[in-house]
């Protein structure tokens, strides 16, 4: 329903707006601006509230929420704000929010309905983290200060995740007036808020306060790790102390590959049963799912894809074809078809003449080799051939003019395809000098998986025992000559450095 505007109402609207239009003349517009983004949910229900009046203090626009409950003041000078929300049946709601540069400022509301009867507790106060508070660490400590009169009183805390209006309950009718929360996200927003409840049952919910926890630190190594057989995608900075798990589903996610632009991750992921690839930002956030065709194929679990040179799409196997696709799950493209009764494995792409080169396996494991083809999968050359033993693994050198690849050197072949001894080997792209880059590794071992570092001074590669019973380790080594072996990660697998 419309309603009626007075005469003294739209007199002070046209004095408004020929107030505005006087002024509009050599006006300078000050610096250091920002936005409020604002949500109100009812206590109980957690529902969005519809026509709630907004105000602030300093005062900006006095404006109301929609029906999904979402209010939004925009260009206004940086600074903190008191915000007060206020409908009828509802208790009036302030918070204190700060503004900065260029920024938007998010905030959530709780209004409770309005109770007849005595008088409910206090509002808890003096947060910690103090209210808007940036660098937290993903393990942290919430605390507040007890209304007066808290004799006999407990506390509910919840917290919100920045983007969603679920409402976890961390804590339930605590004394303590503190609380630990662990294993929060890296640079995220979280809310959180206290309701302090008398012995009567009274309840006071207090403001919502706010923190964002501390960025994600620089880790240019990825990994594959398995506990309890579950495998997970890791990324670390070198240590163990600043290693940091960026999946926890309950399916198989592994072979990470950062892309060129070193700012999404590629991994793959059988959480739909067959393996998919994924792409997710470096600190685990914004997961989604590129590929409908499998990574699949002969001995092929979700393994060897790779991106192109640059970072736009992916190159991955299906069987007997390989294809490309957009980062974003568009364009699918066959690229070329590999030799009768082989299907593709492991691939790599390099932007040096624009080569790809792609390991190519039969239904027996131990039957594989390495070819090389020009981008659009033209001009396909055997590379190394069918030896004894298997060969696999497959990747460019930083200069595109050689390959790194491994070969069981024993010869041993069985239906399982255990090695005895795989070596990595350096081969030029012409098919000349073949390097052993293996001979200082320990009996009874096997090198696999390697990739060159960002530079091209070292590969980086699993050793793994040969009985199948130790863990897979991951190690550094010079590139030129193998020499100066260095473990960098226990327990861990298919390993990326970019």
């Amino acid at each position: 329903m419309f309603k009626t505007t007075s005469p003294l109402t739209f007199v002070y609207f046209l004095l408004l707006v020929i107030g505005i239009v006087a002024c509009n003349e050599d006006t300078i517009e000050p610096n250091g601006r920002g936005a409020i983004s604002g949500l109100v949910i009812d206590a109980e229900t957690n529902l969005p509230i519809e026509a709630v009046s907004i105000t602030t203090t300093p005062a900006t626009s006095a404006v109301v929420t929609n029906e999904e409950g979402v209010f939004s003041i925009t260009d206004i000078p940086k600074g903190d704000y008191t915000i007060s929300a206020q409908k009828l049946g509802y208790k009036t709601k302030t918070v204190t929010i700060a503004v900065r540069n260029a920024a938007q400022s998010d905030v959530t509301l709780v209004l409770e309905e309005t109770m007849a009867g005595g008088s409910s507790p206090g509002q808890p106060g003096s947060p910690s983290p103090e209210a808007s508070a940036t660098g937290q660490p993903i393990d942290v400590t919430l605390s507040w200060q007890a209304p007066e009169n808290s004799d006999s009183l407990t506390y509910d805390v919840y917290l919100y995740e920045s983007g969603t209006t679920e409402k976890k309950k961390i804590a339930e009718s605590i004394a303590d007036t503190s609380v630990v929360v662990q294993n929060l996200k890296y640079n995220t927003t979280y809310f959180w808020q206290v309701a302090v409840k008398d012995k009567t049952g009274k309840l006071t919910n207090g403001e919502v306060w706010s923190f964002t926890t501390v960025s994600l630190p620089e880790a240019r190594y990825l990994f594959a790790r398995s506990i309890n057989g579950d495998y997970n995608v890791y990324s670390s900075d070198g240590t163990e102390a600043n290693t940091f798990r960026l999946t926890s589903n309950f399916s198989r996610e592994w072979w990470p590959v950062l892309n060129p632009q070193r700012d999404v991750i590629a991994y793959s992921s059988n959480i739909g049963i067959e393996p998919q690839i994924f792409t997710m930002n470096r600190d685990g956030s914004n997961m989604r799912q590129v590929t409908s065709m499998p990574v699949a194929g002969y001995h092929n679990q979700g393994i060897g894809f790779a991106w192109s040179p640059d970072g736009g799409q992916l190159l991955y196997p299906n069987y007997n074809n390989l294809y490309r696709i957009e980062r974003d799950g568009s364009g699918l493209t066959l690229v070329a078809t590999a030799p009768a009764n082989r299907h593709f494995r492991m691939v790599d792409w390099t932007d040096r003449s624009d080569k790809i080169v792609a390991q190519t396996i039969g239904a027996n494991i131990n039957d594989s080799e390495v070819y090389i083809m020009n981008a659009d999968g033209s001009n396909m050359q055997l590379l190394v051939a069918d030896l004894p033993g298997r060969v696999e693994s497959p990747v460019f050198a930083i200069d595109g003019n050689s390959i790194l690849y491994t070969h069981d050197v024993a010869g041993f072949e069985n239906l399982e395809g255990r090695q005895l001894n795989s070596h990595i080997f350096r081969k030029a792209i012409d098919g000349s000098g073949v390097v052993d880059l293996s001979r200082n590794k320990p009996e009874g071992t096997n090198d696999l998986y390697p990739k060159y570092s960002p530079d091209g001074s070292k590969i980086i590669f699993v050793n793994t025992p040969n009985d199948g019973l130790g863990t897979f380790d991951v190690y550094m080594m010079d590139a030129a000559d193998g020499k100066n072996r260095v473990k960098l990660f226990s327990n861990a697998t298919m390993p990326d450095w970019k």
